[in-house]
């Protein structure tokens, strides 16, 4: 008979945490306790989980399967104590978002503390990354997305509408000829973000019609922030959205341009697991944030068109 569930929650936080250390601090639990718990863990189930060394753990391939399999489970369980906790009226419980690194520091972490005071009894796991992570396999509540949605069995609700700008710098624009249409931007250096879901042209839209270019240039970045410093620094042209360079247009830093073309319009997305009852700690973080954007157009909008 398998004893050790208690120790699985233990072994979660070790994995996610990355030592016994910080796995210790987080669960309130001295480290030597933390280790002790897992070896007793690996002694029931026969097999060694955790690789050890002075500097730091790696898991072994059982650990991997069996992380893989007990963090769903506690994921699950925790969704259990969600549901509980609900019918005592006040929300409560760990609540884990994903969102994109730029937008996630700009417009979800300023939010975080008001969100917070009028739920005190809900702790936030906010993760910013820019990959697109597998929710329901890395045990996120709430994602926030952005533009296209490939198909899947997640729920989506709009929150925002999401525009693009194409500018640059005016100490660039003083040396280089502003450009007029998609074919001038072949003789400008343009800078390209990394995970660009276009594909590699950018596309205009002007009267129904539909224009593409491929751009040239000599710097490729993963990060839209960066691409927001290399434009503020006059290195070329870039697009970004309005999110992240919507007071730099309204400063005079950059400089929005081709302005009769449009670049084509998203959305800021709220997406969760489909599940048969919506976690009211999601529900109330969903309908917070959308109200701090504003519909249709964000507040980080105002004053760019």
């Amino acid at each position: 008979m398998f004893n050790n569930f208690p120790s699985i929650p233990i072994f979660v936080a070790v994995v996610e945490c990355g030592s016994f250390s910080r796995a210790a601090e987080k669960l309130n639990l001295t480290k030597s306790a933390v280790s002790k718990r897992i070896n007793h863990l690996e002694d029931e189930l026969g097999i060694r989980l955790i690789q050890r060394t002075t500097r730091h753990i790696s898991l072994t391939e059982a650990g991997e399967r069996y992380y893989e399999h007990v963090s769903k489970a506690l994921n699950f369980a925790q969704q259990g104590v969600d549901a509980v906790a609900e019918l005592q009226g006040e929300p409560r419980g760990k609540l884990r978002i994903t969102a994109p690194m730029s937008f996630g520091v700009r417009h979800v972490a300023p939010f975080i503390t008001e969100f917070l005071a009028q739920y005190p009894h809900i702790e936030l796991d906010l993760q910013l990354e820019d990959r697109m992570v597998d929710m329901v396999a890395e045990g996120y509540d709430l994602a926030i997305r952005i533009g296209h949605l490939a198909d899947s069995n997640l729920i989506a609700k709009r929150l925002t509408d999401c525009h693009s700008v194409l500018c640059a710098s005016p100490e660039y624009l003083k040396n280089h000829k502003v450009p007029e249409q998609p074919s001038d931007l072949m003789e400008h250096n343009c800078i390209k973000y990394t995970y660009f879901r276009g594909g590699n042209d950018w596309t205009f839209l002007r009267e129904q019609q539909e224009f593409k270019v491929l751009p040239k240039g000599n710097m490729t970045v993963n990060n839209s922030e960066a691409i927001r410093r290399t434009l503020l620094s006059g290195l070329g042209i870039g697009q970004l959205p309005t999110f992240i360079v919507g007071k730099d247009i309204q400063a005079g830093k950059l400089v929005s341009i081709m302005n009769h073309y449009h670049l084509p319009k998203h959305a800021v997305y709220a997406v969760y697991p489909q599940r048969k009852h919506l976690p009211q700690k999601v529900r109330l973080f969903v309908d917070f944030i959308a109200k701090q954007y504003g519909t249709p157009s964000p507040y980080w909008d105002n004053g760019v068109f």
